[in-house]
């Protein structure tokens, strides 16, 4: 592709996002940390763009210092206007840069993944002035194609013969010919006039877009939308700035705190975008929020409905009054359930969806009841599938349910999110272990209780499938290696197997790490996501909780929790060989990151849940670190892993 210039219209008031733009122009408006018109420009220097002109008007100072200070201020030509001049009166006012190639305009307040790279080729061939890209959007609905794809009018209203015309919507993105610019009139214009000109003489084309993501952030709901879409996208329940101060504050799911906040201690906030200088008094909840200095703004939150609802497992829950029942979707994480918060009047509690296929809903139930039997502090079990007066056809529906208890948004891992002092991190993980000694030891003696559990059993052909996993999900599947000596890698997999197949076994939780790992009221840990509980080496649920890829944790802080687990499970295990646990680490630390980048594989790959990506770093890392402390027990698996790019 020849190579092109690029022009952002960022000069207008953004009236609709008032009082938010009495203190920030719209294209400032950050996206978890990065204003929006930075998304923008990342996007158009992924192309082949030359220079970038970006028109200013309103809060022109503010515009001009982040532009000047922007890691691409050397692309950069900023175009300052007196007064507004339109979005035709801009590119007249830019006619010299934008004439000396084909080039691409693009609203500082959209957001897409629309193909620019495809607009721009479909648009050097297609000989017209004008390439807009158009979606199918029902609000925005208001330009008129032919069946080429031709612009023909513009208005809600059609033309009196609209026969075989489309009506779709322009998404704020276009591509044009130098020549385009010769139409433009001098002084203030509108775009859209000027290509019903050009329309006149069959230049403006279009290519449909419709079904890409696109947000245009035009009112304070779209503008939350945008934030916490992203949010999503990145597999986050909470951001939080660097610079941003949590204190003891509660975050609950979706809330969102920008450059140089300030919480006091006590408050909680949930579904919220707080900006710098926002108040929240102390004690106080602030839930469906966007706080600025001198604003507070409500927003809405979106309501789901989980699919194919006919069981009555939640009929003794909800009220009567169908309207005072809400749902929201609180999560889904890296399996094919759903979880829902529901919420009557007083009362909240969690629904979770399974398809009706899946194995492990059964044993969620059943564990469920012998952990909280024991003391293990899993969520109560509200209601389920097969009881007294519940449905039992779930797999006429496709999908089965259970209500638990509601814990809470918080995880440990959205805990980590805001800084913390060291003391009171390592407080918070004691009282994790806690948990875990008691599982590992406590619970452990009473498995016979549940016979489903006692029966699971953590063994060589599991252990062989999880690195078999990792060949196939991660070294093939992801990073696209081929191994050349199969056969030795094999053989230390066996021995490995073997190995850890051997240790003492006791209830595992099998993925005790910080997003299972709800933190409730008082710094509370509840535990979540057991399904997967086998018989097995307690190191196995050591190495994913201190060695977690979603965490950093401070090597010092690591050694101190590792040797604060050992003292108080060797003093209530029967076996008290400190030695001989410290010997199960190792394998079990190979074993389990090694499941654990499989995971990643297949999500990111197979589930198209991309954000689990960004583990795979820290993750890779351990796995590198201990091959390195294996020495030669393992040098196949060590020489693959050191060639491995992350």
């Amino acid at each position: 592709m020849n190579s092109v210039n690029a022009f952002i219209l960022a000069s207008g008031r953004g009236e609709r996002l008032r009082p938010i733009t009495d203190h920030l122009p719209k294209p400032l408006l950050p996206v978890l940390g990065k204003p929006i018109i930075q998304i923008v420009l990342e996007r158009l220097t992924a192309l082949d763009v030359v220079n970038i002109g970006v028109n200013t008007y309103y809060q022109r100072d503010l515009m001009q210092k982040w532009l000047d200070s922007s890691a691409f201020s050397g692309k950069i030509i900023i175009f300052p206007e007196l007064e507004i001049l339109g979005t035709g009166g801009a590119l007249k006012n830019a006619a010299t840069f934008l004439g000396q190639n084909y080039f691409i305009t693009h609203n500082a307040d959209i957001m897409s993944d629309i193909d620019l790279g495809l607009l721009l080729e479909r648009h050097r061939h297609s000989g017209d002035l004008v390439t807009l890209a158009v979606h199918s959007k029902d609000q925005f609905n208001n330009v008129w194609i032919d069946r080429e794809g031709r612009l023909l009018h513009i208005g809600k209203e059609p033309l009196k013969s609209s026969n075989g015309l489309r009506c779709v919507a322009f998404t704020g993105i276009a591509a044009y010919s130098p020549d385009f610019l010769g139409l433009l009139p001098d002084g203030a214009s509108h775009v859209p006039d000027v290509w019903m000109k050009a329309a006149s003489y069959g230049k403006v084309g279009t290519i449909d877009f419709s079904g890409c993501g696109w947000i245009d952030i035009g009112t304070p709901a779209a503008y939350a939308q945008a934030v916490f879409e992203a949010l999503a996208k990145e597999g986050e329940s909470v951001f939080v700035h660097p610079t941003a101060h949590c204190g003891a504050a509660v975050l609950g799911a979706k809330t969102v705190l920008e450059e140089r906040v300030v919480l006091t201690s006590g408050c909680s906030l949930r579904n919220s975008i707080l900006f710098a200088g926002a108040q929240v008094v102390q004690g106080a909840h602030m839930e469906n929020v966007i706080i600025g200095p001198d604003y507070v703004l409500p927003l809405e939150e979106r309501l789901a409905l989980p699919l194919s609802l006919t069981s009555s497992v939640v009929s003794d829950f909800i009220s009567n009054a169908e309207a005072a029942t809400k749902m929201t979707l609180i999560g889904a994480g890296g399996s094919d359930r759903s979880y829902f918060k529901i919420t009557d009047g007083h009362k909240i509690a969690v629904l979770m969806q399974c398809p009706s296929g899946d194995l492990d809903y059964q044993r969620h139930i059943i564990y469920t009841q012998f952990f909280r039997k024991n003391s293990v502090p899993a969520p109560e079990l509200l209601a389920a599938e097969g009881d007294r007066g519940m449905n039992p056809a779930f797999a006429d529906r496709g999908h089965k349910y259970a209500v638990f208890e509601y814990l809470g948004d918080l995880s440990l891992y959205s805990w980590l999110r805001c800084r913390r002092k060291t003391e009171l991190i390592e407080t918070l993980y004691q009282k994790v272990l806690d948990v875990l000694v008691r599982l590992h030891t406590d619970v452990t003696r009473s498995v016979a209780d549940c016979p489903l559990l006692k029966s699971r059993i953590f063994d060589y052909d599991h252990l062989r499938w999880e690195t078999d996993y990792f060949i196939e999900r991660f070294i093939c599947g992801l990073k696209g290696i081929h191994i050349i000596d199969r056969e030795a890698l094999s053989h230390e997999f066996h021995q490995l197997a073997r190995q850890v197949d051997s240790f003492t076994k006791t209830i595992i939780h099998r993925d005790f790490q910080s997003q299972n790992i709800m933190i409730t009221q008082g710094d509370t840990p509840r535990i979540i996501d057991y399904q997967g509980a086998r018989m097995g080496p307690p190191a196995y649920d050591l190495a994913s909780l201190l060695w977690d890829p979603y965490v950093d944790l401070d090597n010092s802080m690591r050694e101190r929790l590792l040797t604060y687990y050992l003292d108080k499970f060797l003093l209530s295990s029967a076996s008290p060989d400190k030695e001989d646990f410290l010997r199960t680490l190792l394998p079990c630390r190979l074993q389990r990151h090694m499941q654990a980048l499989g995971a990643y594989g297949f999500l990111s790959q197979e589930k198209q849940k991309t954000y689990f990506l960004k583990y795979i770093p820290r993750c890779l890392s351990y796995l590198r670190e201990e091959t390195e402390i294996a020495g030669n027990r393992f040098p196949a698996l060590h020489n693959l892993v050191k060639g491995i790019s992350e």
